[in-house]
């Protein structure tokens, strides 16, 4: 019995939701997202929220309805704040800069690493003295922002021995000791 799925999914002013057979399409102030849905289940809109219901009570409908309730619940918040995802670069000699969606990340090996982030996501990097430089990726896909962001992460995880490497914001590294010196 899926909790999540039977929660209702408010509607803030401003946005819009309508159903075409199972694709759902959300507008709001900063933009518009579309999702299919599986057939089985079906959008009630009431006034201020929605409902997403089940069909019938198999194993795989149950199974669903609640990640297409979420997938929705993050649709509406995208189109109304949007999501933000920042990324440190922790390291002797990191750098990042951009020209427009074209991020330049200079992680240490020989060459600079060129990445494409998709014209979707609002990308700006920022370099303050005695900080880390960050990447901070704006927009209103969760699941869009998330992806990039843990693709650029792939590109040099942080390490466990001295914590070097492209982090999320917050992010803590379990930390492991190095050789034990002199142990004879």
């Amino acid at each position: 019995m899926s909790r999540i799925g039977k929660a209702p999914i408010a509607i803030l002013d401003g946005v819009t939701i309508k159903q075409d057979g199972n694709i759902i399409t959300v507008k709001g102030a900063k933009g518009e997202l579309t999702q299919e849905i599986s057939p089985a289940l079906t959008l009630e809109l009431n006034e201020g929220e929605a409902v997403l219901v089940r069909s019938d009570e198999s194993k795989d409908t149950r199974a669903k309805h609640g990640l297409y309730r979420s997938l929705i619940n993050n649709m509406v918040e995208g189109v109304t704040n949007g999501y933000t995802k920042t990324l440190e670069l922790v390291g002797v000699g990191y750098k990042a800069t951009n020209q427009g969606n074209l991020l330049d990340l200079a992680l240490g090996f020989s060459h600079n690493i060129l990445v494409e982030v998709p014209t979707e996501i609002k990308l700006t990097t920022e370099t303050q003295k005695g900080q880390p430089p960050r990447v901070i990726l704006e927009g209103i896909d969760k699941q869009l922002i998330g992806q990039v962001a843990a693709k650029i992460r792939s590109l040099r995880k942080p390490e466990p021995y001295k914590g070097k490497g492209v982090r999320y914001q917050g992010e803590y590294i379990r930390r492991k000791a190095g050789k034990a010196a002199g142990a004879a």
